[in-house]
C-alpha cells in the first residue's frame, strides 16, 4: 500500500510521515511491562468524565472497604 493511499484511510496522518524503516513492535516488550492500564466497559466509562474521577470513585470504595472490613473483624 503506498503512502497516498494509507493517508487517505486516516485524516490525522499527514503526508510528510515516514514510517517506511520502522520498526513494528520494538518497544512493545518494555511498553507492556512497565504499564498498568486497565479498559473499562462502555457503560462504566460513560459514568466518568476523566482519569480523576475514576481514581476518586475507587479510592472512596476503598476507604469503605478498609471500614467494612475492620468493623467486622
Amino acid at each position: 500500500m503506498n503512502q497516498t493511499t494509507s493517508n487517505q484511510h486516516d485524516p490525522d496522518m499527514l503526508n510528510e510521515y515516514d514510517f517506511s524503516e520502522g520498526v513494528r513492535g520494538k518497544y512493545a516488550q518494555r511498553y507492556k511491562a512497565g504499564t498498568n492500564l486497565i479498559r473499562l466497559d462502555d457503560d462504566v466509562a460513560e459514568m466518568f468524565p476523566d482519569t480523576e474521577s475514576v481514581n476518586e470513585a475507587l479510592r472512596a470504595l476503598g476507604k469503605i472497604i478498609a471500614a467494612h472490613q475492620t468493623k467486622a473483624s
